[in-house]
Formats: C-alpha cells, sequence, structure tokens
C-alpha cells in the first residue's frame, strides 16, 4: 500500500465561536459540567477542576488518527494527535469543573482544542464507578480533512522518527499519553502496538 500523504497546508478553518456559543447553551450555565479527557488531557488539563474520575465512553474509540501541522508536526512534516473517533469504546478521565469557573473553562478549552475549528464538540454519555454522567468531548468527524484516513505500519514509523512541532514530537506526545494511561490502571492495547513500531 502506498504512503499515505496529507494535504501539505492546514484544513480550511471554521469559524469555532458558533461552536462555543451552542455549547454555551446546551451546558444552560446553571450547574457543573464535565470534560472528557482521552489524550493529553488526561495529563495536561490546563483547568481546574474539583473531582476527576476513571469513566468509559461507547461508540467511541482513541485513534492516533488525526494530522497535527502546528503542535506535533509541521505543515512540511505533519504529526499525529489523538482523535476521539466512531466505533468501540474508550477509557479516559472525566473531570468536574464548576459552574463558577464553566464560561472561564469553555474559553481556555476553546483557545486550546478549537483554534482551527477542527473538532466537533459533543455531550457524551460516560459510565465512571460513581454512576454516569454527560461529559463535553472533543470528536473528529471522518469526513475530515485532517482525519488520516488509514495509515500504514511504516507511515507511523516515519512520522515517529520526524515529526515535531512547537510542543514537540509525535513519539513524545503518544509515550506521553500511554504513560498517563498506565498510570490510570487503563490499558490502549492499539497505542501499545504502535509504540513498538518505534522501538
Amino acid at each position: 500500500m502506498a504512503a499515505v500523504t496529507p494535504h501539505p497546508h492546514p484544513a480550511p478553518l471554521r469559524d469555532p465561536l458558533p461552536m462555543l456559543e451552542r455549547t454555551r447553551r446546551e451546558w444552560g450555565g446553571q450547574e457543573d459540567y464535565w470534560v472528557f479527557g482521552y489524550g493529553s488531557l488526561i495529563w495536561r488539563p490546563e483547568f481546574e477542576h474539583v473531582e476527576h474520575r476513571l469513566a468509559r465512553v461507547h461508540g467511541w474509540h482513541r485513534a492516533l488518527k488525526m494530522w497535527s501541522r502546528v503542535n506535533r508536526g509541521t505543515p512540511e512534516c505533519p504529526g499525529l494527535v489523538f482523535a476521539l473517533l466512531t466505533g468501540g469504546s474508550c477509557q479516559g478521565v472525566v473531570f468536574r469543573i464548576p459552574q463558577r469557573d464553566g464560561d472561564a473553562v469553555l474559553e481556555r478549552l476553546w483557545a486550546r482544542e478549537m483554534l482551527m475549528g477542527v473538532y466537533d464538540p459533543r455531550w457524551l454519555h460516560c459510565t465512571t464507578p460513581e454512576g454516569p454522567v454527560k461529559a463535553l468531548a472533543f470528536t473528529l468527524s471522518r469526513k475530515s480533512p485532517s482525519f488520516t484516513r488509514t495509515l500504514t505500519d511504516e507511515d507511523y514509523r516515519r512520522v515517529f522518527t520526524q515529526s515535531c512541532g512547537r510542543f514537540g514530537t509525535t513519539l513524545d506526545y503518544a509515550r506521553e499519553t500511554f504513560e498517563s494511561l498506565k498510570r490510570h490502571q487503563i490499558r490502549d492495547k492499539a497505542l501499545e502496538k504502535l509504540l513498538r513500531l518505534a522501538g
């Protein structure tokens, strides 16, 4: 199979502000809300929270299948970051945001996750040991230009070897996520397999 070559330039922007306003309306502003972390949000949330729990979402899975042309790569040598894609299930961590901080945390999340307007924010049903919660999650459409589609082992090896952006390499990002999941006693066999490709 031929190596996958992404388009060299960032995907066309979607205006993230309407999605922020829609998310605010759906939250309602009257109570605490939850945020679901499945990648770097687990080990670098960058927002205040009053509780966190292990959680699982059904119908979505974590996949290293989103092009990164700034944070973990460049337009000339794109890296990869995790996305939440349809199908399967995903274990992660949910964080409870107190109502008083809700607006500020949404602004911070949008500045971090939604600058390019790539993700589709959704409220997903999560199961936790303490009971079900509904949490905000940043998902990726399979129709998005940032979705890699099928990648070969050689594609991953090349990205792990070559791709580096303003926050470091794709390989460091994948390893940090793996170690964070392990600390939470979450096993991701697909990620384990990918990291073996890097030696």
